[in-house]
This record gives C-alpha cells, structure tokens and sequence, in this order.
C-alpha cells in the first residue's frame, strides 16, 4: 500500500511517473491556481501537438484521455484526496480537446485558454453535476473534458462563422 501524500513535493513526484504526469510535471505544484498552471504548460505541449493532422491528433486526444482516467485515479487514491487541486493531466486534456480543428495562432489559443478555464472554474450544468456525482478517475477528467467540449463549440462556431 501506498504511503498517503496530502501536499507531495517535487521530488516525491519524480519518484512516482504516474503522479509526475498526473500532477501535469510538476505544474500543478503551483501554490496559486494549479488548474491555470496546468493549464498554461498544457499550452507549450499543444503547439508541437498542433501540427498533426486531425485523425492523428483527435487519436492522441482520445488516448491521452483514457490514459488520464488511469492517471488521475490512482493519483487521487494514492494522496487520499479526490480531485487534488494539483492534479491537472485533466487540464491537459480538456485545453487540448477545445482547441481541436482550431488554427494554432496566438488569438486562438488565447481564446481557448481564456474559455477552458472559465468553464472549468464556473463548472455550468452538466459539468457541475458531474463533477459532484461522477468520482475516480473517470469524475476527474469527465468535467475538464466536457469544459473542453463546451469551449470547443463556442471556439468553432466563431471559427466558422468569422
């Protein structure tokens, strides 16, 4: 059994690759908004990321995703704490899924970053209700992902009609 870790340290996480990668490589350690933290380096792994093509890059999302319930459960069990604030591979995840079919500009970007966090802080319905009521692994990235879907749409549609 695991030793249980409320606040793990970096060098706790080098340690262990499943909570290094969980914990976004270190960037949900930030003392201050994780989620934004995770979130911004999210970013730096987006531009090579960017330039797949789609099917490829959809492939990556799905399976970084499936790997992110594993990630993030076991991660939360092992700290004892569903849903740590410094868990933020669910960040990764969302960020990248509302940016899918998306120009790799700074304004689209911006604009992504901008609407993944409001929807992943305000958590409107149904990504509240998930995340109250979905737990594990699944509940973790299950909110990040749906935040990501809802800015998808908001990012395309203006894509599409300007």
């Amino acid at each position: 059994m695991s030793e249980v870790i409320k606040s793990p340290t970096f060098p706790q996480l080098l340690k262990n690759p499943v909570h290094l990668l969980a914990f976004g490589f270190g960037s949900g350690l930030s003392p201050k908004a994780p989620g934004t933290a995770g979130t911004v380096l999210a970013v730096l792994f987006y531009l090579p990321l960017s330039q797949l093509a789609l099917p490829w890059y959809l492939l990556v999302v799905a399976l970084t995703a499936l790997l992110g319930i594993y990630l993030c459960g076991k991660t939360a069990r092992d700290l004892g704490v569903h849903d740590h604030p410094g868990i933020v591979w669910d960040e990764f995840v969302g960020f990248w899924l509302a940016m899918a079919a998306l120009p790799a500009t700074w304004c689209w970007i911006a604009a992504g970053f901008v609407l993944f966090r409001i929807f992943d802080i305000a958590k409107p319905w149904p990504i509240g209700w998930c995340d109250k009521r979905v737990h594990g692994g699944t509940g973790i990235m299950l909110d990040d992902l749906l935040a990501g879907i809802y800015s998808w749409i908001i990012l395309f549609a203006a894509y599409q009609f300007f």
